[in-house]
């Protein structure tokens, strides 16, 4: 009986022992995990207080530099900023000066060149017109019966082509070698052999004028360039116009204004 009881004992004994042991560990790691807690928040805590303080001296920092300037950096600032400003009107008035100054430069250049021009331009006409009215004096070239009018627009019988033509001069009946002279002072400037009109010296005049003279037997007298006189000898009366061969012997004289053919007996007696 008193060793049944003793064994009950024991095994109560042994259970109490292990119901405390499991409860003493319950609590140790209870304690344990709250503790791991309370280290993570206060840990937490500090990185966070930390991270502000950072902050808070970076934000003092700047607040520091800038209220940290004394009035003569802060002054000395304002002017600089002020002289920049200063500069840059100065270089833009410049600029706008310069360039107005080219630009009235230009106006001026280009209102002297026109009234360069136009005067230019008014002297040249005017010279032009002093030319073209200065009158010539003419006198004819060889005295003789005319054989055939000036008929520049209405038709004249050709003997030679055996048919009614246009006469752009006027054809003075002459003796064979007859002197021919210059109907007025002037300067030479051809003498050909002309397939129509046979031997024949152009002189050109003031004015705008210009002479023929055809059918010439010679032109020797005279060479291309030179400057002649009213009245000096030009060459001789020939033959040589074919299609005037018929004809008897005569001087074929042409009188011209600016390309224009006048008539010859209106501005010479022959």
């Amino acid at each position: 009986m008193g060793e049944h009881f003793n064994e009950k004992e024991e095994k109560l004994t042994k259970g109490m022992i292990i119901s405390g042991i499991v409860v003493i560990a319950i609590l140790v790691t209870t304690l344990i995990v709250y503790l791991v807690n309370v280290n993570n928040s206060i840990t937490n805590e500090e990185v966070l207080e930390e991270i502000g303080e950072v902050r808070n001296n970076e934000d003092s920092e700047k607040v520091s530099t800038s209220m940290g300037k004394t009035v003569n950096e802060a002054s000395n600032e304002l002017n600089a900023v002020t002289n920049t400003s200063k500069e840059e009107n100065t270089t833009n008035v410049t600029n706008t000066n310069s360039t107005s100054n080219v630009t009235n430069t230009t106006k001026a250049q280009k209102s002297e060149d026109t009234n360069t021009s136009n005067t230019n331009t008014t002297n040249t006409t005017e010279q032009e017109k002093e030319v073209e009215e200065k009158e010539v004096k003419f006198n004819a070239p060889i005295k003789g019966e005319i054989l055939r009018e000036f008929a520049p627009d209405s038709l004249v019988y050709s003997n030679t082509l055996e048919e009614w033509i246009t006469h752009s001069g006027i054809d003075i009946k002459a003796d064979k070698t007859s002197v021919v002279t210059a109907a007025a002072d002037g300067e030479v400037e051809s003498i050909k052999n002309d397939p129509r009109y046979g031997l024949t010296v152009i002189v050109n005049h003031d004015g705008g004028y210009q002479t023929v003279y055809a059918n010439l037997l010679t032109a020797e007298f005279v060479v291309e360039g030179e400057k002649i006189e009213a009245g000096q000898t030009i060459g001789t009366v020939g033959n040589t116009a074919t299609f005037e061969i018929s004809d008897d012997y005569h001087l074929h004289f042409e009188l011209l204004k600016n390309g224009e053919y006048l008539n010859p007996t209106s501005h010479m007696e022959f």
